[in-house]
């Protein structure tokens, strides 16, 4: 574990702002830098909202302030700008990392008032059908400098953009070969879980990772389980959906009903949020992402093929980069209930040692291109970069 030093005023700080530490691509990221911030000799400060992620962050050496900068209120924005503005010249922070537009706006006038770097990472993309919200996207391309989670998010802004962005860098998600390691989880693990899902030792389990949101495309999965399960050459599949509603009841009960009209209330089992990835994805078989929108990195297919499983997602975004088609798995269009059922039959038919194969090649690719190491590395580099050390 290592040891926070946060209060030490001797160590340059750098800030980080998110909105909350819950759970997702961007607080993951920001605990990732926050450890690898205090191993080379910086104070990791992180302002949000807080959530059940600020006891890891603190374990990995990093410092929470709470501040509500989960707040899209002007006054609340310019509140915070202060607050921010304050924070910095308290505790000697050197630089403004922000991960989401309303604090960023916080942030950058913070860090301009106080003439320290400013620094953006796009963990996604925005949506701006009007001028007022073209506005409001466009404080995640005033950074000093502009990370980009992938190739695809890094064109996307470009096309929006042009060449506004400074310094546009391409950074990818990274994934911990050490946490997502087949050879870390046991067999009783495996088991154990499995059994919780009802899941026979001779069962092909397709899990779905994600939040409940339609986004994530439960029903798009569901309608293709549903074309499959009268098969008799398909075998006996089991569906888990791992991930809570986070207050979307009436889309939870959506998917039950959907589940109810499809026939596969034996097959499908809702299991709310898991901890313990690295198992889940271990006890499944095949591991799916039919997001029907563009996510712009997908880091829950690079930690499948980290685990060594097959994937299949949808063909668009991130996706594209971590996916390697045919031989990793399998990249189906988006919202395409045909093209993805033809796909986990596929899986399906070619047995574990063919998936087992695409799980090895899906490690490798992943461990070449998509590490945390990486991520961290080429991330304080740039901090270094814009500090002149």
């Amino acid at each position: 574990m290592t040891v926070n030093c946060g209060n030490n005023p001797d160590r340059p700080a750098i800030l980080q702002i998110v909105p909350a530490l819950d759970s997702g691509g961007a607080e993951r990221s920001t605990i990732e830098i926050a450890e690898a911030l205090s191993r080379e000799g910086f104070a990791p400060l992180v302002a949000s909202a807080g959530g059940r992620m600020v006891g890891e962050l603190e374990r990995a050496g990093g410092e929470w302030i709470a501040a509500p900068v989960n707040t899209r209120s002007p006054l609340g924005i310019v509140s915070n700008a202060g607050m921010l503005d304050a924070l910095i010249r308290r505790r000697n922070i050197r630089l403004v990392h922000a991960r989401s537009r309303a604090p960023a706006w916080s942030a950058l006038i913070a860090a301009r008032r106080a003439g320290v770097p400013f620094v953006t990472t796009h963990h996604g993309i925005y949506s701006g059908r009007t001028p007022w919200k073209r506005l409001y996207n466009s404080v995640m391309v005033r950074g000093d400098a502009v990370i980009a989670n992938s190739q695809w998010t890094a064109d996307h802004i470009r096309a929006l953009y042009g060449d506004t962005p400074r310094r546009l860098r391409v950074i990818p998600r990274g994934i911990d070969p050490a946490r997502f390691d087949p050879a870390s989880v046991s067999a009783a693990q495996v088991l154990a879980l499995r059994q919780s899902w009802r899941a026979g030792p001779d069962d092909v389990v397709i899990l779905l990772p994600g939040r409940l949101t339609r986004l994530k495309g439960q029903l798009v999965l569901i309608a293709a389980l549903g074309r499959l399960a009268a098969r008799e050459d398909i075998g006996r599949l089991r569906l888990v959906l791992a991930g809570d509603a986070q207050g979307r009841t009436d889309y939870e009960q959506e998917i039950r009903r959907a589940i109810s009209t499809a026939g596969l209330e034996r097959m499908a089992e809702i299991v709310g949020h898991v901890e313990d990835m690295p198992t889940a994805y271990s006890a499944s078989d095949i591991v799916i992402s039919a997001s029907t929108q563009p996510e712009s990195f997908g880091r829950t297919v690079a930690e499948a093929s980290a685990m060594g499983r097959a994937v299949i997602a949808t063909d668009h975004g991130g996706a594209r980069e971590t996916v390697l088609q045919a031989r990793s798995g399998y990249l189906v269009p988006p919202g395409d209930e045909d093209a993805l059922a033809g796909a986990i039959r596929q899986l399906v038919q070619m047995g574990p040692e063919g998936r087992a194969a695409m799980g090895v090649s899906g490690r490798a690719h992943v461990l070449e291109r998509f590490t945390t190491a990486r991520m961290t590395g080429a991330t304080i580099a740039l901090y270094r970069d814009l500090l002149g050390k």
